[in-house]
């Protein structure tokens, strides 16, 4: 049987101050245009990892239609410009209350029951919402809407280079993890992950599971929905596909489940793999990058579904080969009696 442990906490403390120091400094050692491109695209996929991982890492719920949240992060910014000219960042907000009521939406009917019915519903309502999306003709229809060709200002955070975005990335992902690292050694962490582990015997212990459930799900909804509001910021542009498409919502997961379900910074490791390794593709093989991409991708599901089931941070927790006592043999008594 395989053996674990937990890092000492020096060590765990040692290692989240060379991550973030090695964070900061990226752009700054590397400046080129490409690299500093990936960094932006790997936060951004964190973010979007790290909300999903509240939901499906911790409490075990897997949501295959996360999309919906990051189309209506992207959408509604650009709709209130459109409409009244206001600017983007205003319509933050409000994307974020629409992703919390629409969790709420779907986590209160599915939550109540068992079985898979809650993946089915998820990917079900991301879909319904891209396709009316696609089509309806005030949001642009199939094709999308635009943002501020110039910046009016800094409250439109429309900038020339990608080192702002980068920072502004890199605050909002550092405001995840530090809420995550908060739940997950409150109350609330403990009850998720006993839900994760048996739902049935947490519920015997007094747990309302369904409610720890929709908290969940209203956190990584607004998350997402942050997430893809900065997209929306980085790019002046959303489509259906590009904010509601189902190709999203399996990244979003496939970074969270590869890196570490349940890890606070397990998609941080899967974002590190399935970023650069996409625009590596995208940036030698073009237009045929994607298929590609998803080739390895289906590659690196199953050698790491193989060989580590609980992920990639899996590595970092198994003990090292050390010498196994023997177990004591207790010599079955002799039949009969001595003499």
């Amino acid at each position: 049987m395989k053996k674990y442990f937990a890092p000492p906490a020096s060590a765990q403390r040692l290692s989240v101050c060379l991550l973030a120091a090695a964070l900061v400094l990226y752009p700054l050692i590397f400046s080129g245009a490409f690299y500093r491109d990936v960094g932006v695209t790997f936060l951004l996929a964190a973010i979007s990892a790290s909300a999903w991982n509240i939901v499906g890492g911790y409490a075990g719920q897997v949501s295959v239609g996360h999309s919906m949240f990051f189309g209506l992060g992207a959408y509604v910014p650009l709709l209130v410009y459109t409409l009244w000219g206001w600017p983007p960042l205003a319509g933050i907000p409000i994307a974020i209350l629409l992703s919390v009521g629409l969790a709420i939406g779907i986590g209160l009917p599915t939550f109540r029951l068992s079985g898979h019915y809650f993946s089915m519903a998820t990917i079900a309502v991301a879909e319904l919402i891209r396709i009316f999306v696609g089509t309806w003709a005030l949001v642009g229809g199939a094709i999308g809407l635009q943002g501020p060709a110039m910046s009016r200002g800094w409250w439109d955070l429309t900038f020339r280079g990608d080192l702002p975005y980068y920072y502004i990335f890199l605050a909002v992902l550092a405001g995840v993890l530090g809420l995550t690292w908060w739940i997950e050694r409150g109350r609330m962490g403990f009850y998720l992950r006993a839900i994760k582990d048996s739902e049935r015997a947490a519920r015997s212990l007094g747990v309302s599971a369904s409610h720890y459930k929709l908290y969940a799900f209203m956190l990584s909804g607004a998350f997402t929905s942050l997430a893809g509001s900065l997209y929306l910021c980085l790019f002046g542009f959303v489509d259906p596909e590009s904010g509601f498409g189902i190709l999203l919502s399996v990244k979003i997961l496939l970074m969270a489940t590869q890196g570490g379900a349940g890890h606070l910074f397990g998609p941080l490791g899967g974002a590190l793999i399935l970023v650069p390794l996409e625009e590596l593709s995208n940036s030698y093989f073009g237009g045929q990058g994607a298929g590609i991409t998803f080739v390895v991708y289906g590659a690196i599901i199953v050698i790491i579904a193989r060989f580590l089931p609980s992920g990639l941070l899996s590595l970092l927790e198994r003990q090292p080969n050390a010498p196994t006592k023997a177990a004591p043999v207790n010599p079955s008594p002799a039949s009969g009696h001595a003499d």
